[in-house]
C-alpha cells in the first residue's frame, strides 16, 4: 500500500468493505464449489433472492464475481480466485489467534482452580 495515491487507497478500502459482510463471505464460499444462480445461492444461505442479489451486486462492483446470462437464468462465478488466498490467509491468522486465546483461558482457569484449592 506504500506510495499508493488516495484514489487507489479508497479502492482498496472498498474491496475490503465488500469482504466485511458475513453473507458475502458465505456467497464466496459457495461459489468456490462452482457457479450458481441467485436462487441456489439464496437457498443455500437461507436468505431471499433479493437480499442475495444486492450482495452479488457489491461483489460484482469489486470484480470478485462474474455474471453470465444463459437463457432466462443468470449464473454467478468467481472472477478473481486470489480472493481465496486472501481469505485463507486471514482465516489462518484468526485460527491461530483463537488457539492462543483458548490456551491462555485454559491456563488462567487452571491457575484460578489451583489458587482456590490452596486458599
Amino acid at each position: 500500500m506504500q506510495d499508493l495515491p488516495d484514489e487507489a487507497l479508497h479502492q482498496v478500502a472498498a474491496y475490503f468493505q465488500a469482504l466485511s459482510e458475513p453473507t458475502r463471505l458465505q456467497i464466496l464460499n459457495l461459489l468456490r464449489q462452482g457457479e450458481r444462480n441467485v436462487g441456489e445461492i439464496a437457498q443455500a444461505c437461507g436468505f431471499t433472492s433479493a437480499n442475495i442479489s444486492r450482495h452479488l451486486s457489491v461483489l460484482m462492483q469489486q470484480g470478485l464475481v462474474a455474471r453470465e446470462s444463459r437463457g432466462s437464468a443468470v449464473y454467478y462465478s468467481i472472477a478473481d480466485d486470489s480472493v481465496y488466498a486472501l481469505c485463507d490467509l486471514v482465516c489462518g491468522n484468526i485460527g491461530r489467534h483463537m488457539e492462543r486465546s483458548a490456551a491462555q483461558r485454559s491456563t488462567f482457569l487452571k491457575s484460578t482452580k489451583a489458587s482456590r484449592r490452596a486458599g
